[in-house]
């Protein structure tokens, strides 16, 4: 039986390394296929694309010599090709916490989580990045917030668009509260996710072309917390007032990622919106 909580962890661990290493491909990874009793890579292949020791390579896949540093860990991770969601857990079973953020200006969304949006009609939902660009988004969040792609995708900006979009700031029945929350949540989000270096050419942008954005952003007393869920009221020019209540979830496995789904309070309105989808917006699909 183990003797601590981190020899657990670290047995735990060396099966995960193992099983890790045996679905990589030595020759695509420029290794000989010659004389391997198992798939994938052996143990000094990793190390050596980890710059570590082969030794204490083996010795942690046995859970043995201790706890791994943390940079010991993002290399092997690295060495390994894993997933950002693999290497939490990496980190997880080896220190026993997860990795600091490490952000990714990675703007992919999968088929499949474009086909949760569209499932998600006619409550409209869309995907933002930690630096609040808007990436996904289905047919209802066409009809009721921004038609977006119609904006072009350097600007398809959630800040930009409320302070630099006459229509968007005109649908808020709030603009001063919505905006002075966007601006305490998006500091927020790019913390979180590692990106405060990322933001800066759009901080430096909209604080160029907003003077309320720029008082904003310097005003001591922002909030300094994140509602993950709400309720916003919005002037639609077809169903007029809105009110919605949104909820933001985390994408597994995609720490820079965000969805946020929102729900019209009244059921009237709700049937006129899927109405609308139905009647009127082209299959994004087509």
């Amino acid at each position: 039986m183990p003797n601590s909580l981190l020899e657990t962890r670290e047995n735990r661990l060396g099966a995960l390394l193992k099983d890790w290493r045996a679905r990589l491909d030595p020759v695509a990874l420029g290794f000989s296929a010659a004389r391997r009793r198992t798939p994938g890579l052996r143990r000094e292949e990793v190390a050596g694309r980890a710059a570590i020791s082969p030794t204490w390579y083996t010795w942690l896949e046995q859970g043995r010599g201790g706890a791994p540093s943390a940079d010991v860990l993002d290399r092997i991770a690295h060495a390994l090709m894993l997933t950002d969601a693999e290497r939490e857990r990496v980190f997880l079973l080896g220190l026993g916490r997860p990795p600091e953020a490490l952000y990714r200006a990675d703007r992919t969304v999968t088929p499949r989580l474009q086909r949760v949006l569209d499932a998600l009609d006619p409550s409209p939902a869309l995907i933002r990045t930690a630096t609040w660009d808007v990436v996904a988004w289905n047919r209802a969040a066409t009809v009721i917030l921004t038609d977006y792609a119609a904006v072009p995708a350097d600007q398809r900006n959630i800040l930009r668009l409320i302070f630099l979009n006459p229509r968007a700031r005109a649908a808020q029945a709030d603009w001063q509260s919505v905006a002075r929350t966007v601006v305490a949540a998006f500091r927020l989000d790019a913390i979180r996710a590692g990106a405060d270096g990322a933001i800066a050419p759009l901080v430096e942008d909209l604080r160029r072309l907003s003077p309320e954005f720029a008082a904003m952003w310097q005003e001591a007393d922002t909030p300094g917390h994140e509602p993950g869920d709400g309720t916003k009221q919005i002037t639609h020019p077809v169903l007029g007032p809105v009110t919605l209540e949104h909820s933001t979830f985390a994408v597994d496995g995609r720490q820079d990622l965000a969805m946020i789904v929102y729900n019209p309070t009244d059921a009237t309105v709700r049937d006129r919106l899927a109405a609308i989808i139905a009647e009127k917006m082209p299959d994004p699909a087509a």
